[in-house]
């Protein structure tokens, strides 16, 4: 009787965590994938949609993993003209003495904001990523802070940085999790730019001298990785932040808390297969043929035909294309003045109960009541005429 109840209580746990979709370490049968590490989630980059989650909410050390944020950061103030690729960083004292992974910069070095981000992107440069991020800020201190800034503009609740790099000898609560990293991973990969540098596999800075490889090997040998960045430490395991990009698909895939690295690179792998393989993105059309003209009612003109708004393209499961469907909404008339740009109604893209998108159909251009002069003018010129 003891076992019975033990069993049944058992099977009511695992009911309430699948409802609540809470998944917990005993669960990962439950998964379609196996997870080698102590949390993971698959994220679309496009809509930011969650495909996939594992513990994605336990706070964890995130080791080089960190240096999204400060590149977050560097693209925005060069994408903003606040730096340039070419501006000259002259090194302080404080980024030459950073340890753990590095290129040796010597204080009063000089190096181009473009061969400082490389060394960031590519080869995890702790001295770099220091020296980037005390020239935008000011001091290493004034940099963390806007880190922590941005990561809570960003919803990312369950993150603080103690700094800029990841180190996390002396650190307590230097701490994220793996939806807070998919969040600022699909955020810095809205800046297009930084593809040009986390999809590099060998190079190298000082005229050849110093050689650099990415530390992500799904670079070279995962086909559409875009990105986007490792981490390790003894404290924090090994983890990854990896993106790819396949038939306008783009999926992030974070591991968090590997025993080592071939299981990190191996369940990255795994979540992106996953995705791929049951996911596409398409771009619903508009169709303008059922979206009549609206009428003005004491307009100088009649009617007006809506401007048909740009959709942006949206993940479904693979096979449920054809299932989208599309709910107009749109008023019979309207008073005048009209205001270019008004809404008029909205298109709506659902599938099943899911909303897929929503979009405004607005005035073309504005429309302006009738006046007495107006009437007046009309009416002399029909009589002309």
């Amino acid at each position: 009787m003891k076992k019975l109840v033990k069993a049944v209580a058992a099977l009511l746990a695992v009911a309430v965590c699948m409802a609540s979709g809470v998944v917990s370490y005993a669960e990962e049968a439950a998964l379609p994938v196996e997870i080698k590490a102590k949390a993971a989630v698959l994220m679309d980059a496009s809509t930011g949609k969650v495909l996939m989650k594992y513990n994605e909410n336990e706070k964890l050390y995130p080791a080089s993993v960190t240096k999204i944020m400060p590149l977050l950061l560097v693209t925005e103030a060069i994408d903003s003209g606040k730096i340039a690729l070419s501006d000259v960083v002259t090194v302080t004292g404080t980024a030459a003495s950073k340890g753990g992974s590095q290129i040796w910069l010597k204080e009063g070095e000089q190096m181009t904001v473009d061969d400082l981000l490389k060394a960031t992107a590519v080869y995890s440069a702790n001295d770099a990523c220091t020296a980037l991020g005390e020239y935008i800020a000011g001091s290493d201190e004034a940099f963390v802070e806007m880190l922590n800034e941005r990561a809570a503009q960003l919803g990312m609740t369950n993150t603080h940085f103690e700094n800029c790099t990841g180190l996390d000898d002396t650190t307590e609560n230097h701490l994220t999790t793996a939806l807070d990293v998919a969040i600022m991973s699909r955020e810095l990969l809205k800046h297009e730019i930084i593809m040009n540098y986390t999809t590099i596999w060998m190079d190298s800075l000082r005229e050849g001298k110093t050689e650099l490889v990415n530390t992500n090997k799904l670079v070279r040998f995962y086909e559409g990785t875009t990105g986007l960045k490792t981490g390790t430490t003894s404290k924090a395991g090994c983890c990854v932040s990896a993106s790819a990009l396949r038939d306008g698909t783009h999926l992030i895939a974070v591991v968090m808390g590997s025993d080592n690295s071939t299981d990190r690179f191996e369940t990255a792998k795994a979540l992106l297969n996953w995705g791929f393989a049951n996911y596409t993105t398409v771009t619903p059309v508009i169709d303008a043929s059922l979206i009549p003209d609206v009428g003005v009612i004491n307009g100088v003109t009649e009617k007006i035909t809506p401007k048909i708004p740009l959709v942006s393209p949206v993940l479904v499961e693979k096979g449920k294309e054809k299932e989208i469907t599309q709910t107009i909404d749109l008023a019979v008339d309207v008073a005048a003045p009209v205001e270019q740009g008004q809404a008029l109604g909205t298109v709506t893209f659902k599938l099943g109960d899911e909303i897929l998108g929503e979009y405004k159909l607005t005035a073309p251009d504005s429309v302006k009541p009738l006046t007495f002069m107006i009437v007046f003018t009309r009416i002399l010129r029909s009589v002309a005429s």
